[in-house]
C-alpha cells in the first residue's frame, strides 16, 4: 500500500482532479476558441450538426489524444518528437513551441482581448492604448507565471470558475432569448461541412497545445503529490477528459448561439456576432460580461503558453533559468502584439497549415503503435520516419502553394492527391509513406534488446 502525500491527503484526489481540469480547461481555451464557433454555427445553416461533430474533433478530441500521446512518451514533445530522427525531435518541438508561444498564440491573446473588451466597452481605440494595455495584461501573465509551482491553484481556483461561470451565463441566456432563423448554409459549409468543420477547429491551435501543455498537466499533479505508484495516469486521464467536456460543453453552446441568432451571418466575424448576442440576451451589461469573459479567458491561456514554453526551452537549453525564459517571451509577446491584431492574426493560415499534418500524423501513430507493434514485436521506427518525412514535405509545399510561392511547379506535384481542394491532400500520401514503413520495420532485423515506451 503506497503512502499518499500530505499534499494529496489534504485536499484529495478528487478535489486534486477537478482543480487540474479546470487549469488546463482554461489554458485551452482563448480568444480563437471563443471566436470561431459563433461563426461556425451561424455560416453552416442546416449543415450546423456535421459541421460542429467536425469542429469538435480537432477543437476537442485531436488536444486530448495529444496529451494522452504525450503521456505515453513518458516525458515531453522532443521525447514523443524523437520518433521522427534527430532533426524532427529538435525543429517540430521548436516550431510548434514559437507558434503557439510568443510569435503568435500568445500576443493574439492581448490583441484580441483588447478588442473585444477596452474598444468596445470603453469606446477606446488608439495605438497608445493597445501598448499600455498589453503592457498591464503581459505583467499580470508574468506575475502568475513566475511561480509555476502555484499556477494550478491560480487558474483551477480562481481565474476559471469564474470564466466558466460567465460563459455559462451567456449560453443560458442566449438560448432562452435568441430565435432567429438559421439562414441556408454558405458554400463552405454545403458541400463537405464535417471537413470544414475539421479544418475551422484547427484555428483554436488547441492540438498544437495539447502537445504543450502536457509538461504543465504532468508537473502540476506531481506537485500535487500524485506519482506513477500513486495515481498521477488516472490523474492526467480523468483530468484530461473533464476539461474535454467542458470544451465541448461550451463549444456547441457557443456555436448555437451563431445558429440561432438572427441574421447570423451578416455579421463581419465571431467576435462582433458574439457582442451583438451578449447586447440582445443581458442588454449593455452583456458587453461588460463578454469582455470579462475575453480577458479571463485570454489571460488564463497567455499563462499556460508562456509558462510552457518556457518549461520546454529551459530543458532544450538549461544553461538559460525558466525565468529567464518567461521574462525573454514575455517580452517578444509584447512586442508582436503592439504590432495590431491585423498583423498577428495574418500568420496564422500558413503556420497552422504546415505544422497540423505532421502534428497529427505523431499523434496518430503514437497512439497506435501498441496495436501495430505487437505483430512485430518490437518499436516501429520505420513507420514513423518515413511518414512525417512526408507530411512534413507534403505539407511545406501545400503551404508554399497557398500563399502563391511556385504555385505553377508545386500544384501539378501535389494537386492529384484525394481532398487536395480540401486541404486534406497530404493524408493519402502520409499513410502510403506509413505503410511502407512499416514493411520496412517488419522485415529489417531488429537488435536483441529493444527498448520498449516509457509511459508515465
Amino acid at each position: 500500500m503506497s503512502v499518499v502525500p500530505p499534499s494529496t491527503q489534504k485536499a484529495g484526489f478528487g478535489g486534486i482532479i477537478v482543480v487540474t481540469a479546470l487549469m488546463l480547461f482554461s489554458m485551452f481555451f482563448g480568444a480563437g476558441n471563443l471566436i470561431f464557433p459563433p461563426m461556425l454555427g451561424a455560416q453552416s445553416g442546416e449543415n450546423f450538426a456535421p459541421a460542429l461533430i467536425g469542429f469538435l474533433v480537432t477543437g476537442v478530441a485531436l488536444p486530448l489524444l495529444a496529451i494522452f500521446a504525450l503521456v505515453r512518451s513518458g516525458s515531453d514533445l522532443t521525447a514523443l518528437a524523437s520518433r521522427g530522427g534527430k532533426v524532427f525531435a529538435f525543429l517540430f518541438p521548436v516550431l510548434v513551441y514559437l507558434a503557439i508561444g510568443a510569435f503568435y498564440a500568445v500576443p493574439r491573446t492581448a490583441t484580441v482581448s483588447y478588442a473585444l473588451f477596452i474598444t468596445p466597452v470603453f469606446g477606446i481605440d488608439s495605438q497608445l492604448a493597445l501598448v499600455i494595455y498589453s503592457l498591464v495584461f503581459f505583467a499580470i501573465s508574468l506575475a502568475i507565471c513566475l511561480n509555476p509551482s502555484n499556477i494550478v491553484d491560480t487558474l483551477g481556483k480562481y481565474l476559471t470558475p469564474a470564466l466558466v461561470i460567465l460563459l455559462f451565463l451567456l449560453v443560458i441566456v442566449s438560448f432562452f432569448k435568441l430565435h432567429g432563423t438559421p439562414a441556408p448554409a454558405i458554400e463552405e459549409y454545403q458541400g463537405a461541412p464535417l471537413v470544414s468543420g475539421f479544418l475551422q477547429g484547427y484555428f483554436t491551435m488547441d492540438s498544437l497545445a495539447g502537445l504543450a501543455f502536457g509538461i504543465i498537466l504532468i508537473s502540476s499533479l506531481q506537485f500535487k503529490g500524485l506519482t506513477k505508484e500513486n495515481g498521477l495516469t488516472k490523474g492526467i486521464t480523468y483530468s484530461a477528459l473533464i476539461a474535454g467536456l467542458l470544451l465541448a460543453l461550451i463549444y456547441i453552446g457557443l456555436a448555437w448561439i451563431g445558429h440561432s441568432i438572427e441574421n447570423g451571418q451578416g455579421y463581419e466575424d465571431g467576435a462582433a456576432l458574439l457582442s451583438s448576442a451578449a447586447q440582445q440576451t443581458l442588454g449593455t451589461p452583456g458587453l461588460f460580461i463578454l469582455g470579462l469573459i475575453v480577458v479571463l479567458a485570454c489571460l488564463t491561456t497567455a499563462v499556460g503558453l508562456l509558462s510552457s514554453t518556457s518549461e520546454f526551452f529551459e530543458r532544450l537549453f538549461p544553461k538559460i533559468t525558466y525565468r529567464r525564459w518567461l521574462i525573454v517571451f514575455t517580452l517578444i509577446s509584447f512586442s508582436v502584439s503592439i504590432m495590431g491584431l491585423a498583423t498577428v492574426l495574418a500568420i496564422a493560415g500558413p503556420i497552422l497549415g504546415f505544422l497540423y499534418p505532421s502534428a497529427i500524423t505523431l499523434i496518430a501513430l503514437t497512439l497506435l503503435e501498441p496495436v501495430l507493434d505487437k505483430p512485430l514485436g518490437k518499436r516501429l521506427e520505420y513507420t514513423f520516419r518515413f511518414a512525417l518525412v512526408v507530411s512534413v514535405i507534403w505539407a511545406a509545399l501545400a503551404t508554399l502553394n497557398s500563399v502563391g510561392w511556385g504555385s505553377s511547379v508545386i500544384e501539378p506535384l501535389i494537386g492529384w492527391t484525394p481532398g487536395h481542394e480540401l486541404d486534406l491532400g497530404w493524408i493519402v500520401p502520409t499513410v502510403a509513406a506509413a505503410v511502407i514503413g512499416y514493411i520496412v520495420d517488419a522485415v529489417k532485423k531488429s537488435p536483441e534488446k529493444d527498448v520498449k515506451n516509457t509511459t508515465i
